[in-house]
């Protein structure tokens, strides 16, 4: 049990993993963070991208976040996405789809905010085709 920490990825929907991991590996506000059991406590904010789980035994779980928090305490890693959406489930069709409605929105914008919004919603997407690409090249 010593070499492994629990993860907790969870969305406002619902809870997307709870198990064992022997590391962690998600986007930090900073960076890509590697996390692994005895880790010092951390609160951070996380971008779009992949949370890259490897449990024990060798298999890992890829999960696309859309943002959120991170907590790390030694024995327990939280992750409190604000969307999470399991690698599995990635629809890339759609994710393009979006992504070219977004680009057309963006040249539409009026303003600053509308700008930053979709600025915002056209990085969530990139991150999401990255995580789908990423799954991908595993099979």
């Amino acid at each position: 049990m010593a070499n492994t920490i629990h993860v907790d990825v969870v969305s406002a929907e619902e809870s997307i993993y709870s198990g064992e991991a022997e590391f962690v590996v998600l986007p930090g506000e900073m960076g890509e963070l590697g996390i692994y059991p005895r880790h010092t406590p951390l609160i951070t904010r996380i971008k779009p991208g992949a949370v890259r789980i490897q449990v024990p035994g060798g298999e890992e779980q890829l999960i696309f976040v859309a943002g959120g928090i991170l907590e790390i305490q030694p024995q327990v890693v939280t992750v409190l996405a604000d969307t999470a959406i399991r690698a599995h489930d990635l629809d890339e069709a759609k994710a393009l789809e979006a992504k070219t409605r977004a680009e057309e929105a963006l040249r539409a914008a009026k303003d600053k905010h509308e700008v930053a919004t979709v600025e915002g919603e056209l990085a969530m997407l990139a991150a999401q085709l990255a995580a789908i690409r990423r799954m991908r090249q595993r099979k």
